[in-house]
């Protein structure tokens, strides 16, 4: 260890009161203070030497710093750059750490991540989550693992099965790209300053292949009209798609599913079943 361990409550007082830092709502910064949680989060992303790491927002390196220890090479994309001398001198050698000035849904993350196989280990801003888990996945990108902390009701939608009202295009999104699952709960506490809720680790393994065999554009634009009005029945909410009642009655039909369901009651297969047969439908 270079250094003290940043994640703790007095190393980061001191780094903050030394640089006369305060957190910045704009860029929903909050920062971790549990050692056992960034040691959880390097031991989930599952790096070591000779691996690549994409970090979005390392703030002061409290979870830069757990990364760098592994001995895998870790790239860190900062948009706040009053922090970027604070960041040279918390991380002061370790030569495995590059800090990346920028907005991670600005930057070539290709040309960051040299078109190398990398894991996304992060501490996601909670204003801008979503935004950043969409361009992950749907950029092609050589990612592996995706590590990140979300709040703990955002994580909950990621995992979410159909039936509940934590499942929706999120929910979809994630699965039909990557294999979720909850791993480290962090309460409010471990942070500073505290934020009003509590946060969760998720895990997301990338998939091989897309869990249904459905180009991605076709798939999430049947979604975003089952999901569009989220009380009303798919025969209702399919119309959206800017096609015609019978039209909607032959979608369903195709893919054998009830227009009397609600979106929220299809699974991932299902959800396969109504893209192809909408894909039917805009053949010539």
């Amino acid at each position: 260890m270079l250094h003290p361990v940043i994640a703790s409550r007095d190393v980061t007082r001191y780094i903050l009161d030394t640089f006369g830092l305060r957190a910045k709502k704009k860029f929903g910064q909050n920062f971790l203070i549990n050692e056992q949680v960034v040691r959880g989060i390097a031991r989930e992303a599952q790096v070591g030497p000779g691996d690549l790491v994409l970090e979005i927002g390392p703030g002061i390196g409290t979870l830069t710093q757990a990364l760098a220890e592994t001995g895998a090479q870790v790239k860190s994309v900062e948009i706040d750059r009053t922090l970027l001398p604070v960041l040279a001198k918390t991380l002061e050698g370790y030569d495995n750490v590059e800090i990346v000035p920028g907005d991670v849904l600005k930057v070539d993350l290709g040309e960051v991540t040299e078109h190398r196989p990398f894991t996304v280990a992060a501490n996601l801003p909670y204003y801008i989550t979503t935004p950043i888990i969409f361009a992950l996945l749907e950029e092609d990108l050589p990612l592996q693992r995706l590590v990140v902390m979300v709040q703990k009701e955002v994580a909950e939608r990621m995992i979410a099965a159909p039936g509940g009202k934590d499942y929706g295009p999120l929910s979809l999104a994630l699965q039909y790209y990557s294999q979720p699952r909850l791993a480290i709960p962090v309460p409010a506490r471990d942070f500073m300053p505290a934020p009003k809720v509590d946060s969760m680790v998720v895990v997301c393994d990338k998939r091989e292949h897309p869990a249904v065999d459905v180009p991605a554009k076709l798939f999430f634009r049947v979604v975003k009209a089952a999901f569009s009005q989220r009380r009303k029945m798919l025969s209702n909410c399919l119309k959206t798609l800017g096609i015609t009642p019978d039209q909607v009655k032959e979608l369903l039909d195709g893919a054998g599913i009830d227009g009397k369901r609600r979106g929220e009651s299809l699974s991932m297969d299902e959800f396969g079943s109504l893209a192809r047969s909408y894909g039917k439908l805009l053949e010539p």
